[in-house]
């Protein structure tokens, strides 16, 4: 006579209750997915997609502001902006701050990575370089006031250092050249950002690769070359689009460095941004011809962006 003996499961659970377990967890899951993202969704409607459509309404009328009623007059708006001296000179200054800010910003972060990648302390370092990126663009743009400062017996630190070497004392905020100061202002203010973002994706090189190089005889720049760039190129392209986006917001350096004292900076050192301004709460609010200049940059920003993603797209590097 044979006994057939059937163990029981070792959970003391019924076969497949671990099944049911985890179906009934994924069902609440489901169920919390909507509560949760509702809210957002309609925060994001209300403070964004709201009031990006509404800007693309009124960009094709004319209103004043409050109290007055908007016409529409078509791409009238469009057509006068493109003819606007301080259009012109706001969208060419833009695309100065994007190209050549890009790239004095990212040649000194690529620069500050190589080195900064094998010293000792470099997280300390990289602390220091982000602290600009702490301090509000207005302090920032005072900083340099006082740097630039041209005031005989009284230079800013520029000055004197010029003056200390036997130089000549440069009016460094003036109107001819106070775009070029604001650009080097920007740079030096920005990089630490970038500095850090891109040693955040250095850290994550495994340390074997640069010592079989350095093995293998590699220089600091084959290093970065072929090891650095191809594989924190995803990370890279992202940091590009957030230049570009930052660098088209451009504002208070420009409005406290080239226009200290005065209501708005000279027309030919405006931005995008203090365009807008000036339509806004200028002496003859144009909010229309603000809205229009608006949309101008969301465009702006979306081409820098596609042209930035197809020019960087490269197949992801496994390591």
């Amino acid at each position: 006579m044979t006994t057939s003996l059937t163990t029981p499961p070792a959970s003391g659970r019924k076969p497949g209750a671990g099944g049911s377990t985890q179906a009934a967890h994924i069902t609440r899951r489901k169920k919390l997915f909507w509560p949760f993202l509702i809210p957002t969704l309609v925060l994001y409607g209300l403070f964004l997609i709201v009031p990006t459509v509404a800007t693309v309404v009124l960009s094709f009328s004319n209103w004043k502001g409050a109290g007055d009623t908007p016409q529409f007059n078509g791409f009238k708006q469009y057509a006068q902006i493109f003819a606007d001296d301080g259009f012109q000179s706001a969208f060419v200054n833009t695309l100065i701050y994007i190209t050549l800010g890009g790239v004095g910003t990212f040649v000194l972060a690529f620069l500050f990575t190589m080195v900064l990648r094998d010293m000792r302390g470099n997280k300390m370092v990289r602390a220091i370089l982000f602290f600009p990126n702490i301090v509000a663009p207005v302090a920032l743009g005072m900083f340099f006031g006082v740097i630039y400062r041209y005031q005989p017996n009284r230079q800013g630190l520029a000055n004197f250092l010029l003056e200390s070497v036997g130089l000549s004392a440069t009016k460094f905020l003036e109107a001819d050249s106070v775009t070029w100061v604001v650009l080097g202002s920007i740079i030096w203010a920005s990089a630490g950002f970038y500095i850090t973002i891109l040693m955040a994706a250095v850290d994550r090189i495994p340390p074997y690769l640069y010592e079989d190089a350095s093995i293998a005889g590699a220089s600091p720049w084959q290093k970065f070359r072929n090891i650095t760039l191809p594989l924190t190129w995803d990370v890279v392209g992202i940091a590009g689009v957030l230049w570009t986006i930052n660098a088209v917001k451009i504002f208070e350096l420009v409005f406290v460095m080239a226009g200290s004292g005065t209501y708005a900076p000279p027309i030919h050192t405006w931005t995008l941004g203090i365009f807008v301004f000036d339509r806004s709460f200028g002496d003859t609010p144009a909010f229309g011809t603000a809205c229009a200049c608006a949309v101008v940059m969301i465009a702006l920003v979306s081409v820098f962006v596609v042209a930035l993603r197809r020019l960087m797209r490269r197949d992801a590097i496994q390591f």
